[in-house]
């Protein structure tokens, strides 16, 4: 299997999520944002139920969300950032209607009337859509989300500690290199402190 790599360039997401809007492919577009904003795996995303995202009323940016991790069975917590918040506002709105126990990212195929949450190579399938669009043509899959995630966090200087917890790193070695960060970079950080 063929390693994948974050997307390290911002205006390639935000034409990616711009390409999505377009296309009103709004489904598409709350897996890829919530996908770069929370680290969250694939078989996470596509496991959620809109009783995840609807408690009386539908999350908005600041509302906490608990996920079940599938691999690990640890909970992640996290705080709905508003470009997630505006991309679930989109999907939900776009959708006849809802019950909390459809998966959020349902198939267009229904199985004895059921929905079923697309495949995680429906999702690969996307996503490699959408980056070809923009000109990625490097090792994109469903685990570039979770990389894009980690990449972006260091990149603002969050510390490589809170990276690693969030990602349920064993090591801060691994974070390094599962985030992409090649040793070009971490030499580049010395030329550039030159005291």
């Amino acid at each position: 299997m063929k390693e994948v790599q974050p997307i390290r360039e911002t205006k390639k997401i935000d034409a990616m999520k711009s390409i999505m809007k377009g296309e009103s492919n709004y489904r598409d577009l709350l897996l890829f944002t919530l996908g770069i904003n929370t680290g969250l795996r694939i078989s996470d995303i596509l496991a959620l139920k809109w009783s995840s995202f609807i408690n009386g009323r539908l999350l908005k940016a600041g509302d906490q969300l608990d996920v079940v991790e599938i691999k690990t069975k640890k909970v992640k917590t996290f705080v709905i950032n508003k470009s997630v918040a505006e991309a679930l506002k989109l999907y939900y709105d776009s959708l006849d209607s809802v019950h909390s126990d459809d998966p959020v990212f349902s198939s267009r195929k229904t199985a004895d009337g059921t929905l079923k949450p697309i495949t995680r190579i429906a999702a690969w399938q996307m996503l490699n859509r959408y980056a070809d669009m923009v000109g990625l043509d490097e090792g994109i899959g469903t685990h570039t989300l979770r990389k894009t995630f980690g990449y972006h966090l260091y990149k603002k200087g969050v510390a490589l500690e809170y990276i690693q917890k969030m990602l349920n790193h064993s090591s801060p070695a691994i974070t390094l290199r599962y985030i992409g960060i090649t040793q070009e970079q971490l030499n580049d950080i010395y030329v550039e402190l030159n005291l």
